[in-house]
């Protein structure tokens, strides 16, 4: 099947998508809601510092989490491939992943010191694996159940339903009612219960049954990309869109230098979720019209936004009140709009039985490219915050100009 066919749900799905796009913003919305209050930037790390655990495992959070999500995805899409009913995957990776963040809760309920670090971690690895199964397996259920002109719609609609739950979150932090461990603990206990009910809500999902295939994933995805120069081109994009998700800790870090209110975790969380909030519906409608070009702005912003970052630190005008917060919610607004176009790309421009295999292929080369991002990242900071982010604007510039040689979807 050619790529530029049509990719409209099948016909005798078209009579269950309002149910089923209903379906997908709950769970998506639920999913979505637990991986803020189980944010390893933030939240895990402010947690396991109060516990007294090493700081070897409060480093460890980020890598377990972002190479546990995408690395397995190659072997995971190759195993959903071979799947009728592909929604059982989604279904049972967030199963997993809430027992996993109720496991994290009662570790650090009971436990302390290494003991809590080892355990916390190796659960986290467990939830990231189970987040692999479910973002390799969305993209697919996704395109055999919504349209092709409400997708942005319904993951948007489900960015800002989460988002609006995450500000009630830090804004109760900022108060002082969550500033306690025994608090912060139960918030990341009943993310792993919003876990669990978004599997249940899925399950219910209507799902035409997909043709399985057995070929052998490793010589299927090496002949996709051989074949597919546009599917090149955007792990291309993509990977230098990443430095959107690896700036924000080096623009805290430059207001932090200058005594700046972002170094508290109730503010860092309030910044990024309101900039979700405001954002992810208006990002998935433009992303539903043109995803590439929405990759492209959205890089361009980004870009821009960690210039003006170091432009206010050279000018000596960090310090100025709201100056970096403002600079830093203009960031995590371009991030939402990468985001939400770049999903929304891979599943138009991918064949239905191709959309499993393709998002495997992205996310597992994704993380590879993360790794590295993360590692040159690290090396540039050693001269200065100001170096990363010359960096990771340079990636964010160079990612928007290439994301307008993307293949145009016709909708």
């Amino acid at each position: 099947m050619s790529l530029l066919t049509d990719r409209l749900i099948a016909p005798d799905m078209a009579p269950h998508e309002a149910r089923n796009a209903r379906r997908h913003v709950a769970a998506l919305s639920l999913s979505k809601l637990s991986d803020g209050l189980v944010d390893p930037k933030l939240v895990l790390s402010w947690l396991l510092g109060t516990m007294g655990v090493p700081a070897a495992f409060i480093g460890m959070l980020v890598p377990i989490r972002e190479a546990g999500a995408l690395l397995p995805q190659i072997v995971l899409g190759g195993w959903l491939t071979r799947l009728r009913q592909r929604r059982w995957v989604w279904v049972t990776g967030s199963a997993v992943q809430g027992a996993a963040a109720i496991g994290i809760a009662l570790a650090a309920l009971w436990t302390g010191g290494v003991l809590a670090g080892v355990l916390v971690c190796a659960l986290l690895a467990c939830l990231a694996v189970a987040r692999a199964a479910c973002s390799v397996s969305y993209k697919d259920i996704l395109g055999k159940t919504v349209g092709q002109s409400r997708r942005g719609a319904v993951t948007g609609l489900a960015g800002s339903v989460s988002a609006a739950a995450v500000v009630i979150f830090a804004a109760l932090m900022l108060t002082g009612v969550l500033k306690s461990q025994d608090a912060l603990i139960a918030a990341i206990a009943l993310a792993g219960l919003a876990w669990l009910v978004a599997a249940m809500v899925l399950a219910g999902l209507r799902e035409q049954d997909s043709t399985p295939d057995d070929a052998s994933p490793v010589e299927t995805y090496r002949e996709i990309l051989r074949r597919d120069a546009n599917l090149r081109r955007f792990i291309l994009v993509r990977g230098l869109l990443v430095s959107t998700a690896l700036a924000p800790p080096y623009m805290v870090l430059l207001n932090a230098q200058e005594g700046g209110a972002l170094g508290t975790l109730g503010a860092m969380l309030l910044a990024s979720s309101v900039a979700a909030f405001a954002s992810s519906y208006v990002w998935g409608r433009l992303a539903d019209r043109d995803s590439a070009r929405v990759l492209a702005l959205a890089g361009g912003f980004a870009g821009l936004a960690m210039l003006a970052a170091m432009a206010a630190q050279v000018m000596g005008l960090a310090q100025g009140p709201g100056v970096i917060p403002a600079i830093l919610f203009v960031l995590m607004l371009a991030y939402q709009g990468v985001r939400q176009a770049r999903s929304v790309y891979l599943v138009d421009i991918s064949d239905p039985e191709l959309r499993a295999q393709n998002a495997a292929i992205a996310n597992t080369a994704i993380g590879g490219i993360l790794l590295l991002a993360g590692v040159i990242g690290g090396g540039l900071s050693f001269v200065g915050p100001l170096g990363a982010l010359a960096g990771f604007a340079a990636m964010a510039l160079a990612g928007g100009a290439f994301a307008l040689t993307l293949r145009r979807v016709a909708k």
